[in-house]
């Protein structure tokens, strides 16, 4: 199987299927390929249960940590201690009364009302009829809007823009059609300047200014070009993450795409919910590795899948447990289990069971799956893995690693040749993420002129319009949106430039990112010279949205003094490393002012990655 997909996606035949890739119809198009999901020994249900390398973890401060490097092997845990927590009732998952004692807040709204009804019992349709005014009246109803919504993908701006929505979609992969597009922009634009959409560090699309009364049109329009926003925020499966390039790139190891869909089909049951995986401990990640160059970050989700062979048979290999919080960051370690490529399905779910069913769920910043392997050891917690594989059984990790580990990041802004002769990617930078409806409009518009009506969304909060003929390369490059908006060939510093949402919409966020970013880069740029890449990304608060763990300079926001007054500032990180050398970067200086940022980056850049002065250069030249 894993070879008739390789080949059959890998091929030009790819630029005629790959736009039904990211909806409904991939289910469609996999199924007439390899069957009616027989290669998988799973079963989608909305409403019933699914039936080596060194192991440590780089601990960084964020502040600092205080926990134990989880054990390599297994931990004497006493027996009760692996009872599982949760039991299913009525077809849903519940936490036992004997394990409530102690919960947080949010296992107290689940408890009191179960989310996924909002979704399976259609009771977003009753409270979208129901005035702000009424709905602040009822806790249960507040919390509806506050909390249980987030299970749907909508969050609240009650901090900074009461009565909207941020709405989040599941993009598997990054991939998504001109339709999609055109769709999500025609949401946003009805909300005037309220409305516009991000480009996520999960490949993925965030709208803005959503009301309530709308949301029930708009999952019918998302579910009609097939796109969901359901199981995208709290204790959910986050998207699922692939190669950017996949199925184009000339030195990619394996097409994520099927794997991302595949991963994106079982978690929500094909956009019905699946929801024996929707009350977990916490939030979890994954993403599927394709290239050497690991532009997924796996070192920072929960499940990572690392592409290996084994006896001739090609899989992966599994890293389990990164995580940021505000409290501690760690890096995925190996759980030592590789599993042949039928089993991406059946091993994540396995995965997702024993942390569902063993996590703890008191203290949140304590919630996390590296937690539950801290108290196991990686051997106590790939038992538990074992035990629920259908075979109980678990390969070893495989030696046969097919990632290269002396590998240079490759860039993939600009013109670049696919792997379909004749054929071209251009990747674009989007400043910071941040689009507006009109923008959303052109970018389908040269996608379906230039492209095979499809575009490709980064983590670095980019988009790469693929399988353009190369005759076409020089009128797209004339385009006025690519001259005056999304450059393929932005500056230096711009290019790898990350920022979360900030404060202009986030109640979590302490100071404003998105437009300070933008505005102190250009200041830098206007002092220094910089010739190589470095990434800088800014978050708005200890969350970490924005991952400053994995950037050369990171900035976390934070509120500090400057002359006896309270100002935003940012602590400052240094050394994050992506690839197969990753490392998590440590505090550098703490409590800047924003405004004192400049002269500190300038400074970081010529001694640390070999940027001149203008000053200098020009009196050299």
């Amino acid at each position: 199987m894993t070879a008739t997909i390789i080949t059959t996606l890998n091929n030009q035949e790819s630029t005629k299927f790959i736009t039904t890739l990211n909806n409904q119809e991939s289910t469609k198009f996999l199924n007439s390929k390899f069957g009616e999901m027989a290669y998988f020994s799973v079963k989608f249900s909305a409403t019933s249960s699914l039936t080596s390398s060194k192991r440590f973890s780089k601990l960084h401060a964020t502040p600092p940590q205080t926990v134990a490097v989880p054990p390599s092997g297994a931990v004497e845990v006493a027996a009760e201690r692996l009872e599982p927590r949760v039991e299913e009732r009525d077809g849903y998952w519940v936490l036992k009364e004997k394990f409530r004692k102690g919960i947080n807040p949010a296992e107290k709204a689940k408890i009191e009302k179960e989310p996924m009804k909002l979704f399976t019992e259609n009771g977003i349709e009753d409270i979208a009829k129901i005035s702000l005014e009424e709905i602040e009246k009822s806790k249960l109803a507040k919390d509806d809007i506050d909390v249980r919504l987030k299970w749907l993908g909508l969050f609240h701006r009650r901090k900074h823009q009461y009565g909207r929505f941020m709405m989040r979609l599941k993009l598997p992969n990054g991939v998504t059609t001109s339709a999609q597009t055109r769709y999500l922009a025609s949401v946003i634009r009805k909300y005037g300047k309220d409305g516009c959409a991000d480009v996520t560090t999960r490949q993925n699309w965030q709208i803005r200014g959503v009301v309530l009364p709308d949301v029930p049109e708009i999952l019918k329009g998302l579910d009609e070009v097939g796109l969901t926003s359901l199981q995208s925020g709290m204790d959910n499966v986050r998207n699922p993450v692939g190669n950017p390039l996949a199925g184009i790139d000339p030195q990619e190891i394996v097409d994520t795409r099927p794997y991302a869909n595949l991963l994106s089909q079982y978690v929500t049951a094909n956009f019905r919910g699946n929801l024996s995986v929707t009350n977990l401990p916490r939030k979890w990640n994954v993403c599927v590795i394709g290239s050497h160059d690991l532009y997924e970050h796996p070192h920072i989700n929960d499940l990572a899948y690392m592409p290996a062979t084994k006896d001739g048979r090609f899989g992966f290999n599994l890293l389990v447990g990164g995580f940021f919080s505000p409290k501690r960051c760690a890096e995925a370690i190996p759980l030592d289990a590789w599993v042949p490529a039928d089993d991406v399905v059946p091993v994540c779910k396995t995965i997702l069971e024993a942390y569902r069913d063993l996590g703890t769920r008191g203290n949140r910043q304590k919630t996390r799956m590296m937690w539950l392997i801290d108290e196991l050891g990686v051997e106590g917690f790939r038992a538990e893995v074992v035990k629920r594989m259908p075979q109980k059984k678990l390969e070893r990790e495989s030696t046969e690693d097919l990632v290269q580990k002396q590998w240079e990041r490759r860039e993939y802004l600009g013109v670049n040749p696919q792997k379909q002769e004749g054929y071209s990617f251009v990747g674009l930078h989007i400043p910071v993420g941040r689009v507006q409806a009109d923008d959303m409009d052109e970018l389908a518009r040269l996608a379906e002129e230039y492209g095979s009506g499809e575009l490709r969304l980064t983590v670095e909060q980019n988009i790469i319009i693929p399988n353009i003929e190369n005759s076409k390369i020089d009128a797209l490059l004339n385009e006025p949106l690519l001259k005056n908006r999304f450059s393929p060939d932005p500056p230096i510093l711009m290019r790898n430039l990350v920022a979360c949402t900030g404060n202009q919409f986030c109640g979590q966020a302490i100071i404003e990112t998105k437009a300070r970013s933008m505005k102190i880069t250009e200041e830098v740029q206007r002092l220094v010279s910089v010739t190589q890449p470095v990434r800088m990304h800014w978050t708005g608060c200890p969350n970490s949205c924005g991952q400053v763990q994995v950037a050369d300079i990171g900035f976390m926001g934070c509120l500090t003094r400057k002359e006896g007054k309270t100002v935003e500032g940012a602590d400052v990180f240094l050394g994050g490393r992506i690839g197969s050398d990753s490392h998590l970067g440590d505090i550098y200086k703490k409590s800047v002012p924003c405004e004192d940022l400049v002269p500190i980056i300038v400074d970081l850049l010529v001694n640390n990655f070999g940027a001149v002065p203008r000053e200098r250069e020009e009196a050299e030249d």
